[in-house]
Formats: C-alpha cells, structure tokens, sequence
C-alpha cells in the first residue's frame, strides 16, 4: 500500500523547487536573478495564482494536481533549460503583463523604468506626440509607452514576422490597436515618412564573442533579436546614420546597447552620448538628441554608405 503523502502547502513547493533549481545549476536572468524568485514564480503560476501572490497564500495546501502540474514545471525547466517565462507564457514589463514564447526575447530592458518616469527628465511629456519603437518584438516598450502617454501614437517596427505576430497578440490584449501601428520593417526601410519626438529602441546588440558564451537559457531565444555581428553594433550603426532624418527639431534618440557600450564609444569617440544611469539596475542605454545626431552625421555616415531618406 502506497503512502500518502503529507500535505503539501505553497510554501514548502516553493521551498522545495528552489533546491531543485539550484542543484541543476539554471541560468537566472528572465526575470528573476534566483532561484528562490524563479520557483516562486513557477509554483505559483501552476496553482493558478497570479505571480504577485499575497503573502497569506503560502500558507494554503495545494490539491495534488497542483503538486505535480509544478514539479512537472520545474522539471522542465531544469531539462529543457527554457526561461520561465516561455513555461508560463507570460513575462512582466513596466509592471504589465505580456505574452510571450520562442518567437521573441523575453522582456528586461532598463528601459522600463524610463518608460514610468514618463520619459522625464529628458522629454516634457506632454510634447511627446509621436513615438517610434524600432525592433520592436513583443511590443512591450511599445505598448507600454502607449499607455503612459495615452494622447501619444506609436509606430514599431520588426524585421520579424514571428515576432509581429506576438506584438499583435499584446497590442490587443491591452486595448491600444488605435494608437500602436505596427510595421514589417528592416529599421527605417518600409516606415512612413514622418518626423518623431521620440526613437526609442532595444535592438540586437550582443557581440560574436559574448554570443559564443551565451547560457543555454540565452540560446532558447531567437538569436535574431540578440545577434549584431562582430563588434555588437551592426544595427546600432544604421540607426545612428538614419535616425536624425526622422527625428523632430527637439526630438532625442534612446538605445539600448548593453555591452556593447564600450564598442560604440570606441568607434565615436566624439560623439557625446549621453548614458542613462537607472535607479533599479541596467546599463549601456545612450540618448542623443536631434542636433548631436545632425552634427555628428559625417561621423556616422563614414563607416558606411547611409541608406537614401525615406
């Protein structure tokens, strides 16, 4: 006769899968950065608790389909090395949620908390009336914007299909398809031709070298969103040689570029960027506005020949 099991309370699952994710020796960094945070996170979401759970429900017994829909969660988690996120399906962006899977990155660009600053102080935000959001994926920076600046209208754009069709999912999951225009698009090639106040981007930024000591975690994403060549700039160029056409007079252009950081201002040592510090951690995020991009436009336009305006 088989012996019954105590019960089991949220808890003690969250306690136990923590143990789990550590002897497995996974890759924290969608999300959470521990596995206590990441078992938290899968624990609950099998017990159908949403992932701000109130303290009050560790204390709740678990029904047995709930035990094993979790531990069969961490086991895959630990075997196919899958971010959580692409488990639950969903992942968490300046505090809201988005859909995601293998078709996009998993959201966590610093550019979140510049997103609830309302883009202060670097923007008034009520002059901000058109935004771009250039490699768009999951459309989270793009949707977000919308919704903390609802008399904006955004325009994203992704080489990606599969991608576009995930941004599409969010756009009308939160209710912005009037003011969220989404666009099929290598960068600038196939946007209209309109001046922006805003360029805001988290483009494919990692370099050959760190893309080659990448966790397995990382390599579960599409390598088309995080991929930029040798140096981690082959996007990054392009868009400094075309963003001051389609940036209003007082317009600023922000980026991310991670790691990459040191790369650009090794290549344009004379050009003023302006790097963002972030209360919450994140780095490698520069802004320029639209006069240091006109006056620095030889300087981009030498590595290269600059695609014709739109």
């Amino acid at each position: 006769m088989n012996a019954v099991e105590p019960d089991i309370t949220l808890r003690d699952l969250i306690l136990e899968s923590r143990d789990r994710l550590e002897s497995a020796g996974v890759w924290f960094g969608h999300g959470t950065d521990n596995a206590l945070d990441e078992a938290a996170w899968l624990v609950s979401h099998a017990a159908g608790l949403p992932p701000d759970f109130d303290e009050a429900e560790l204390d709740r017994t678990l029904t047995p389909g709930q035990v094993q829909s979790a531990r069969e969660l961490i086991t895959r988690r630990i075997e196919t090395r899958q971010p959580a996120a692409y488990l639950t399906g969903e992942a968490w962006f300046a505090g809201l949620p988005f859909h995601v899977d293998e078709r996009v990155l998993v959201p966590r660009s610093p550019l979140a908390e510049l997103i609830a600053e309302r883009f202060q102080p670097w923007l008034a935000p009520e002059r901000i009336h058109r935004v771009l959001d250039l490699c768009t994926g999951s459309g989270c920076i793009a949707i977000a914007t919308a919704l903390t600046l609802p008399e904006a209208r955004v325009d994203a754009s992704d080489i990606s299909e599969d991608a576009l069709t995930v941004a599409r999912r969010n756009v009308a999951r939160h209710g912005v398809g009037e003011r969220v225009q989404l666009y099929r698009s290598d960068l600038f090639d196939a946007l209209p031709d309109r001046e922006y106040d805003l360029i805001i981007s988290n483009p494919p930024y990692v370099d050959a070298q760190d893309m080659a000591a990448l966790p397995a975690e990382y390599r579960r994403e599409p390598a088309l969103g995080l991929a930029a060549g040798e140096t981690g700039l082959d996007l990054v160029i392009p868009m400094l040689q075309r963003a001051g056409r389609y940036l209003a007079a007082d317009g600023v252009l922000i980026v991310e570029v991670g790691n990459s950081a040191e790369a650009l201002q090794a290549t344009f040592p004379q050009v003023p960027f302006v790097w963002l510090a972030f209360a919450h951690g994140g780095e490698g995020v520069f802004l320029l506005d639209a006069a240091q991009l006109r006056a620095h436009q030889a300087d981009f336009d030498a590595l290269g020949q600059s695609e014709p305006e739109a």
